[in-house]
Parts: C-alpha cells; sequence; structure tokens
C-alpha cells in the first residue's frame, strides 16, 4: 500500500560511506546483539560491504573499542588506550 518507512529512509554504510535506503542495507549493532530491539540505534552496512565482513565471534572486541574511545578520540590517543586494553586482556599479537 504505502510502504514501510524504512523503504523510504536513507542510510549511510559504515565501511564505504555510501548512501543508501535503509531497505537495502543491513542492521549493524556493534553491541553484538541486534535482536533485542528496545531503545537500540543501529548503524548499517551495505549488501557488499557486509558480505566481507567477518562473521565469527569477536570477543570483546567492540567493547574494548569503545573503551578505547574509537571515533572520540584522536588517532595517537585511542591507539595508546587500544594497546594498553589489549595488554591488560592477554590479547597476543600476530
Amino acid at each position: 500500500m504505502f510502504g514501510s518507512r524504512s523503504d523510504r529512509e536513507t542510510v549511510t554504510c559504515i565501511a564505504c560511506g555510501d548512501r543508501l535506503a535503509r531497505s537495502d542495507a543491513r542492521e549493524y549493532d556493534k553491541h553484538g546483539d541486534r535482536w533485542e530491539r528496545r531503545d537500540k540505534a543501529f548503524e548499517y552496512l551495505c549488501k557488499g560491504c557486509f558480505a566481507d565482513t567477518s562473521h565469527q565471534p569477536r570477543g570483546d572486541l567492540e567493547a574494548t573499542l569503545d573503551d578505547a574511545g574509537a571515533g572520540e578520540t584522536d588517532r595517537e590517543t585511542f591507539l595508546r588506550r587500544y594497546r594498553e586494553l589489549a595488554e591488560e586482556n592477554g590479547v597476543e599479537r600476530e
């Protein structure tokens, strides 16, 4: 009939920056629980970027990125904090 709101909404892929219709995007939940929808704002990936992502468990990667200030601090500070947190958590470098 009129279509859903998501058919008319435009979103931006967090990986490549392309703008696309919400109905053509895939939801990405940085906290790893995309099924719990209450009070949640999702980010989006285009189908191509979604297909290129690893769907293997990431452990505490997202929490570590948040704690290190990803997207909220300058690169040098983020990298220093991330390294400190990774060392505290016993993450080995390959």
